[in-house]
């Protein structure tokens, strides 16, 4: 009986030999799955603050804007949709954010006066591993970001001397012209964050 014994021990070790490398190669392929994986996800982290970035920046200067209108109603309504000019390309901050998440810009531009669309690649590979081709490509991702008002005005008029409550959410600001301290920060002002351009779109 013992010659059989060992015999049926010689056909499997083949077969264990051979479910070992088939369980070995799922494991790198899964590695290489969860790499590549990392990779987009910190491509999309730093496309989405460089959209966020560029679109705070445009917000800032829209808040400066504002506060030099203050006195002229007539032009607020114009600012809160973005409708100015002399404001400076705000691409610059998408750059120092996309650099700051390992990342490079390689298109930003606005989508519309109160939106930014960036695209960022990243400045590692995915790396080494058993998928061919994957070793020097490196992840790219897309982000929009919109800039949206918070704040209205009444449709009554006030007054040649008297400026219009300005209402931002659920907070009412009585702007005294004569004493024109405690403004709304450009965050009382506007709201930034993160949308689909296409379902905004459609």
């Amino acid at each position: 009986m013992r010659p059989g014994k060992f015999s049926d021990t010689g056909q499997a070790f083949p077969i264990y030999i051979t479910v070992v490398g088939g369980l070995l190669f799922l494991a790198f392929a899964y590695l290489a799955v969860g790499q590549a994986a990392v990779n987009r996800n910190g491509a999309q982290t730093a496309a989405d603050a460089a959209a966020l970035a560029a679109a705070q920046e445009t917000r800032d200067e829209l808040a400066d804007v504002w506060a030099e209108n203050v006195l002229d109603p007539a032009k607020w309504q114009a600012i809160f949709e973005g409708e100015v000019t002399g404001i400076g390309s705000p691409c610059w901050r998408a750059e120092e954010l996309a650099a700051r998440n390992d990342a490079r810009v390689l298109n930003c531009g606005p989508q519309g006066p109160l939106g930014f669309t960036v695209e960022v690649e990243t400045n590692k590979p995915v790396g080494d591993s058993i998928v061919p081709g994957t070793a020097d490509k490196k992840s790219r991702a897309t982000a929009h970001a919109v800039i949206e008002a918070r704040c209205g005005l009444p449709p009554e008029d006030s007054g040649d001397d008297v400026l219009p409550q300005l209402t931002c959410e659920d907070r009412d600001w009585v702007l005294d012209p004569d004493h024109l301290v405690d403004l709304p920060e450009a965050d009382d002002l506007f709201d930034v964050h993160l949308a689909d351009w296409e379902a905004d779109n459609e």
